[in-house]
């Protein structure tokens, strides 16, 4: 049994789930006592490690680490190298400018390395031993990730290119130019850039003579733009390549993300799936045997479980893996023996690492407990290399056997900063909700806490929908930065969250205020019952699906002295006309606003049909450039709050999209809304 991260308050927590007692911390230690609540400041002084890397040769594993700088308001990465087996992590680059995807030359003693130190991001390559980075790209759209050729004279290069390459806006603008836009299609926009005009495509790069070639002239992103994950893959020999891209007219209407396999020169690329729905991440066997890939079933859901096929490339024949596995896998590796492939998968508000045995599909659990993500596999097969964290620590880069055993930290980049904080673990918790369903959540105390007395409640709702607290440090919604000002912080993972199976993920759709309303108002229940929980001081907070909910509620309850919503949809109705992955809100609500039975659903579950009851004081946050749910849902909230005369404020970030992550804006965000909770939560105590 692994036991980082377990003392005996994380212990009992997991005991109320069996024995359904009532959880009462032990007393603080004179260790802890000594320790001060979280800031801010501490919140971005963490510094970020990602994206691991083992060596072809095993010996060494590559990352990154981010640091937030206040002074530039930017987030600088940088690549660093520790021994697979432990010792001092070393850093390999130091800017001008961000480092960042590490990707080991095929002679385990270089590593190229996108850099934004000049000329835009460019593929560098810089030897572990010594000496200066050299460029190796100069694509004028810059690189946004590669990969190397097994014989290390290729990179194969993702950019984005101007599609097609002569636009009526040139015409038009002539020796004048504009920063006009002729918009022809759907999805101009994704996420938070400018997408008209503009495709991503693969090229090959050729070390030897700097020749470059476009792989995918044509007019899509490839690989995708959308619900994809790692989507070019190569045989061990670099004979064959396979890409993903959504080949439907209107991808913002589809998620029918195809996989193709081609020649590495580009040549004869064809289909491999017909599946409707969305497959993606191929991943070819060691042997060569076959591709394993993820597939959904349901066409237009992009929250569909995720299951694992086979590709067989000489027959074309397609296995189900875990078609009957009532689990989601977010992504694959393949063991070196082409037998076995390690999956990473959410479950029950964990990440958890998985073996599953090919062909028989038979699982095994390899490593639990807090999130495991980004595995890579040894290359004999002997070890796991993966970023592992929880509520109470960031991630870092840790190792274990092939079994699961001898789990480890390779870094730790932030233990001393951790062990200056007070920092309490997320305790699970469970209730029966809507439907006399199962539902849990996460509970996390504040520092010197104290069981005797009463503390205020900030009830945090999750995004998505489909989606999950889990046992995390999260850079936005981070529990313990919450709980620092004196608050009990609590996450209930509702109808339509991911990792509690098929039926419960998929009940939310077309029900957006039911069941998962239901749940809260439950658990908000089950939450006051405990002896230390203020239910007349209880401030709600959330984004995106989490700012829906919290206009929602709103409209339906008074049991909150204060809210908080982030990027949140106000009216469903607008919201389909302004988003730019249509198939989102085609799905969630049945269709589009034209068709009666889908304009019913979303006037039926529209929070601005319930302003009338409006009364809880209301902070809105929305940034200009979040093109997922525009920023018009939070000019209409805040508007309808002021003109009902309840207390509002408008948080506005020109420069942000979905989520803030600028320095800076960070800063201003958890100063403002630590604020405004204060403000209610504080006052009311009075």
């Amino acid at each position: 049994m692994d036991l980082h991260g377990w003392n005996s308050s994380r212990l009992m927590s997991r005991l109320v789930l069996f024995f359904g007692v009532a959880l009462t911390p032990p007393a603080v230690a004179p260790l802890e006592a000594q320790r001060r609540p979280m800031t801010v400041d501490d919140l971005l002084a963490v510094r970020a490690v990602s994206d691991p890397q083992v060596s072809p040769d095993g010996q060494f594993v590559a990352f990154t680490v981010t640091e937030a700088s206040l002074d530039s308001n930017r987030n600088l990465s940088s690549v660093w190298i520790v021994a697979s087996g432990g010792g001092t992590p070393r850093q390999l680059t130091e800017g001008p400018g961000s480092d960042r995807a590490p990707r080991w030359a095929p002679d385990s003693r270089s590593l190229g390395f996108i850099s934004t130190r000049d000329r835009g991001a460019q593929v560098w390559r810089v030897s572990i031993d010594d000496g200066d980075p050299e460029r190796l790209t100069t694509l004028a759209s810059g690189v946004n990730d590669f990969s190397w050729s097994p014989d290390g004279r290729y990179l194969y290069l993702v950019s984005d290119v101007k599609w097609p390459p002569t636009q009526e806006i040139d015409r038009r603008n002539g020796a004048y130019p504009t920063q006009a836009r002729i918009i022809t299609s759907l999805m101009p926009r994704h996420w938070s850039e400018w997408r008209a005009g503009i495709r991503t495509h693969l090229f090959r790069h050729s070390l030897p003579d700097g020749r470059v070639i476009d792989l995918t002239p044509i007019d899509r992103d490839v690989p995708t733009l959308a619900l994809g994950g790692r989507d070019v893959a190569m045989t061990s020999l670099g004979t064959e390549l396979a890409v993903v891209y959504n080949p439907e007219p209107e991808p913002a209407l589809s998620t029918n993300n195809e996989i193709y396999v081609m020649g590495p020169d580009g040549t004869a690329r064809q289909p491999i799936t017909t599946n409707p729905a969305n497959d993606h991440s191929p991943a070819y066997s060691p042997d060569g045997r076959y591709i394993a890939y993820l597939a959904a079933e349901v066409p237009g859901f992009e929250s569909d479980r995720q299951h694992i096929v086979l590709y067989e490339r000489a027959t074309g024949r397609r296995s189900p893996l875990t078609a009957a596995w009532d689990r989601s896998v977010s992504a694959i590796q393949w063991m070196p023996d082409s037998r076995t492939i390690v999956a990473e998968v959410e479950e029950r508000g964990e990440r958890v690492i998985y073996s599953i045995a090919v062909p028989s599909g038979r699982t095994s659990r390899l490593v639990g407990g807090g999130v495991n993500s980004s595995v890579q596999v040894s290359p004999r097969g002997d070890f796991l290399v993966f970023l592992r964290g929880s509520a109470t620590a960031p991630p870092e880069v840790y190792r274990a056997d092939a079994s699961g055993r001898g789990v480890r930290a390779l870094t730790r980049f932030n233990t001393e900063l951790m062990d200056q904080l007070q920092l309490a673990p997320a305790v699970p918790f469970g209730f029966t909700g809507a439907a006399s369903d199962s539902v849990f959540g996460w509970l996390v105390h504040p520092p010197d806490f104290d069981p005797g007395q009463k503390y205020p409640l900030v009830y945090l709702i999750h995004g998505g929908p489909q989606g999950a607290w889990l046992d995390q440090w999260h850079a936005r919604w981070n529990y313990a930065l919450f709980a620092a000002r004196g608050y009990v912080v609590a996450g209930v993972n509702f109808h339509g969250s991911t990792g509690y199976g098929r039926r419960f993920t998929n009940s939310i759709s077309r029900n957006w205020g039911g069941l998962p309303y239901q749940d809260l108002m439950l658990g908000l229940d089950h939450l006051g019952g405990l002896p230390y929980v203020d239910t007349s001081r209880v401030a709600a907070a959330g984004a995106s699906y989490g700012g829906y909910m919290v206009y929602w509620m709103a409209g339906q309850t008074n049991r909150f002295k204060a809210l908080v919503a982030h990027d949140g949809v106000f009216n469903p109705l607008s919201m389909s006309g302004t988003t730019e992955e249509l198939w989102f809100p085609h799905w969630e609500f049945g269709g589009s606003a034209l068709s009666p039975s889908a304009r019913a659903i979303m006037e039926k579950w529209s929070p601005a049909n319930f302003i009338s009851r409006w009364s809880t004081p209301l902070l809105v946050v929305h940034g200009a450039q979040d093109f997922r749910v525009d920023v018009s849902e939070g000019f209409q909230a805040f508007t309808a709050a002021r003109l009902r005369n309840v207390p509002a404020r408008f948080l506005y970030f020109p420069d942000e999209g979905h989520w803030v992550l600028k320095p800076r804006n960070r800063r201003v965000w958890w100063g403002t809304v630590q604020d405004w909770i204060d403000t209610y939560l504080q006052e009311a105590e009075s």
